[in-house]
């Protein structure tokens, strides 16, 4: 019988709660729905983006198109990134000219969505 009186004074804790639970699952539903909102206008902004004015000179001589083809050529080396200075040299790129290349196209990419779509595009073609 305790056992029973137990388990009703449960159930009125939990619809007396009730209100708060589903307020709780209300305001994570919209803040889920406004995360995918955000994140579907950041995609399209990146398929979409354009490279600002001046971010597809060529850093050291390297354009961005020689600059994919050196990081892809990795891949013969089993994606060893010590071998970066090696394939460069195949294209013609001395190893400080490298070094600055490597380094100026990496932060043009990560600040600029344009310059990192229009890398990724030739980086899957080449």
């Amino acid at each position: 019988m305790m056992k029973m009186f137990k388990q009703f004074d449960d159930m009125t804790k939990l619809v007396k709660a009730a209100p708060g639970l589903i307020d709780q699952a209300d305001a994570l539903a919209a803040q889920s729905a406004a995360y995918r909102r955000q994140m579907d206008v950041m995609a399209v902004h990146a398929m979409t983006a354009e490279p600002a004015p001046g971010a597809l000179e060529p850093i050291a001589g390297v354009d961005l198109d020689r600059y994919a083809r050196i990081v892809k050529g990795i891949a013969a080396y089993g994606y060893d990134e010590a071998k970066l200075p090696v394939v460069a040299g195949m294209f013609g790129v001395d190893a400080e000219s490298w070094a600055a290349a490597q380094a100026g196209w990496g932060a043009r990419i990560q600040a600029d969505r344009g310059v990192g779509r229009r890398f990724n595009e030739i980086y899957a073609v080449v």
